[in-house]
């Protein structure tokens, strides 16, 4: 695959913190929304991806080879609790 070379202006770098994402679906697109919730206060959305089903897909793999890379270097990333249906 081509390396591809992107320019980022600086407040995109500076990225977003998110601690909640919420994906859903239609025929034709994913949607991602990357969120960021604490104590006392409902989960504000800081950034939404919209994107193709096959560029999800490829996301997919991308993240689960990255993930495979960092547990062989730095251990197993232990899996959150999952919330109680109906616990806020």
């Amino acid at each position: 695959m081509k390396e591809i070379k992107l320019e980022v202006d600086k407040e995109v770098a500076r990225g977003r913190y998110a601690n909640v994402a919420i994906i859903a679906h239609t025929r034709d697109e994913f949607i991602l929304d990357f969120a960021l919730a604490y104590p006392g206060h409902p989960p504000s959305v800081g950034s939404r991806v919209i994107t193709s089903p096959h560029h999800a897909k490829a996301l997919l793999r991308s993240l689960e080879d990255n993930v495979r890379k960092y547990e062989a270097r730095f251990g197993e990333i232990g899996e959150p609790p999952r919330p109680v249906q109906g616990e806020n």
